[in-house]
């Protein structure tokens, strides 16, 4: 019963997800394979190899800020690195990269 829940549950959220809400269109869908926040924590070293693995090239840095842009999609990540690990990934518009 706990698992049909949770299929119901997670079917509901795909649904809604596809709905247009009229938000920008630029933006990736949180959880989707456009969006790198998943990677906030991760170590900057490692986590590198799978940005670029999903598409992502590095664009321009400023400090210890890295923008992030995978042409395929038009998404487009401000990723922040602290102390060897990225401290805050923000998925942005494309024309912010």
């Amino acid at each position: 019963m706990k698992l049909n829940t949770i299929g119901v549950i997670a079917a509901f959220c795909t649904l809604a997800a596809c709905q247009d809400t009229g938000s920008d269109a630029s933006m990736p869908t949180v959880g989707s394979d456009s969006d790198l926040t998943a990677f906030e924590g991760a170590r900057a070293g490692q986590a590198e190899m799978g940005i670029q693995n999903l598409g992502y090239e590095l664009i321009r840095t400023d400090g210890l800020t890295a923008y992030w842009f995978n042409r395929s999609t038009g998404a487009c990540a401000e990723i922040v690195t602290s102390d060897g690990r990225y401290s805050s990934v923000t998925m942005l518009p494309s024309g912010d990269c």
